[in-house]
């Protein structure tokens, strides 16, 4: 037994000691052993994504530079309507018109005239201001920007705010409701800027950047691709609108409205404008009207003052395969004219109900909207050619666009300078309204924007003037002519469709 313990503790002794000199030897070694470390510099995902240009070339996908070219060039824009106070259907007329004025006021009126306003005006319970904010993109070295029309709408004040956080006061040259576009200037040379692309060899899965100021993050950029082109949503209200967006799913948000779509050469795409959602945000959808529009509202702008948009006075419908059946035509795409009107440049050009419409100036249309925005890119005057398809024969025709009055007049700049400076949006009255009202004609005021009308009167939208100073008006050229000439204080006599009575709106040029 007592062997067999002397054994055992032998053992564990030479164990023990064997251990320990292992332990030494590794722990030896381990001290001194480097472990080395390496850094990547570069991300791992860098370049591992490629994309193709326009002659077929493998190239990088980098937004990175996309982004540094364009963030610059694109602004924050706060725009600030100032409402004034509207407290009685009842108001005498304001003591700086009556100077204006002066003994012509009972000529016209009798003695002490009232001037009432219609119930309900749609501004009469607003806040005092309201401040909107959205993006807008430069254009060129000159100060221009380019906007939407629905970002400063009715501002009385606009800011902008560049990439480098300078902030100047804009002016708005002018505006379109029809496409939603408006044209700002602020006083700076030198400018960065976004070049235009041409719109229409935009094709569907291409790589676009939409960089904008989404929610008050400001230059925020966005990636995704062109989803579809030549959607046409119903958003724009305008009687004359013109909807033909490019749809992307590059994410927009309230705020990026007026911001640029480029694509991975920096080129303008288009002005991002709506995002189509349940919920008010981005839901996958957005939309941006096409540079090749943008540019001529641009040009028009600065030429004109006003946007000179040629029409083919025609009705049109989306040709589907449930309507070719119905009509049996024998084609499923292209823009189908159902009829004609007054004055219609179409008409004179032969163009017949029934004939469908399957490209101009050699572009094919398949859309009524993808029609709409290829004539709205030529102004009164200016020829295009129609391929037509008439019962299964092709032939073109050459039509002169005429201007929405019938005739090839462009509009006079001197004209629009006063409708600006009124703040408001004209048209003729048809003969059937006018007779519907017991009136000889007028000028109906389809739209009160930012001007002398807003600020100085109680007028809303809609109403129709007959009389400037007691003297009878029947067209708009009329209205801006007379109007045109005036100074000092003005006397707008006219009715509205929906309220009995007549009505007085004073105010001083």
């Amino acid at each position: 037994m007592k062997k067999n313990l002397i054994f055992s503790g032998l053992i564990a002794l030479v164990i023990s000691l064997s251990t320990v000199s292992i332990f030494s030897y590794l722990n030896a070694n381990h001290s001194n052993k480097t472990v080395k470390i390496e850094h990547i510099n570069h991300t791992a995902s860098k370049n591992a994504v490629y994309s193709m240009d326009d002659a077929g070339n493998v190239i990088p996908l980098d937004f990175n530079a996309t982004a540094e070219k364009v963030l610059d060039a694109v602004v924050h824009i706060k725009s600030t309507q100032i409402y004034p106070s509207r407290n009685s259907s009842f108001q005498e007329i304001p003591a700086p018109l009556q100077d204006l004025f002066g003994n012509n006021l009972e000529q016209f009126f009798g003695p002490n005239p009232r001037f009432r306003t219609p119930p309900t005006h749609p501004r009469s319970n607003q806040a005092p201001t309201r401040v909107g904010t959205g993006s807008g993109v430069i254009i060129n070295q000159e100060g221009y920007i380019v906007t939407n029309n629905h970002v400063i709408a009715n501002a009385d004040d606009v800011e902008v705010t560049l990439h480098d956080n300078r902030t100047y006061k804009a002016t708005i040259i002018g505006t379109d409701p029809s496409t939603d576009l408006a044209l700002l200037q602020i006083k700076e040379k030198d400018l960065p800027s976004v070049p235009f692309v041409n719109s229409d060899q935009v094709k569907t899965g291409q790589w676009v950047l939409a960089v904008g100021n989404p929610m008050g993050l400001n230059s925020t950029v966005t990636a995704g691709i062109v989803s579809a082109k030549g959607r046409s949503i119903n958003i724009l209200k305008d009687k004359y609108a013109v909807e033909n967006f490019i749809q992307t799913d590059a994410a927009i948000n309230p705020g990026n409205s007026g911001g640029a779509l480029v694509n991975l050469e920096g080129g303008l795409v288009g002005i991002n404008t709506a995002i189509a959602s349940p919920t008010g945000s981005f839901a996958g959808y957005g939309f941006a009207i096409p540079a090749n529009i943008v540019s001529k509202v641009v040009q028009d702008l600065i030429e004109y003052g006003v946007v000179q948009r040629g029409v083919l006075g025609i009705m049109i419908r989306t040709i589907d395969g449930n309507f070719a059946k119905e009509k049996e035509l024998n084609l499923t795409q292209g823009v189908y004219v159902d009829s004609l009107l007054k004055n219609s440049a179409a008409a004179k050009a032969n163009v017949q109900i029934g004939d469908v419409i399957t490209a101009v100036n050699g572009i094919q249309v398949k859309t009524s909207s993808d029609l709409q925005e290829i004539v709205a890119r030529h102004r009164p005057g200016e020829s295009i050619q129609l391929s037509i398809d008439r019962n299964g024969n092709t032939q073109t025709i050459d039509v002169i666009l005429n201007n929405r009055d019938g005739n090839t007049k462009l509009l006079d700049k001197s004209s629009r300078t006063t409708i600006k400076t009124l703040g408001a949006e004209v048209e003729n009255i048809s003969a059937d309204l006018a007779e519907k009202l017991g009136i000889d004609g007028g000028v109906k005021i389809r739209k009160i924007h930012a001007g002398k009308l807003s600020k100085q009167t109680q007028m809303r939208d809609g109403f129709i003037v007959t009389h400037i100073d007691g003297k009878t008006i029947h067209s708009v050229e009329e209205f801006t002519k007379i109007l045109a000439q005036k100074s000092g204080g003005v006397m707008l006599e006219g009715v509205y469709e929906e309220v009995p009575g007549a009505y007085y709106y004073a105010f001083g040029i």
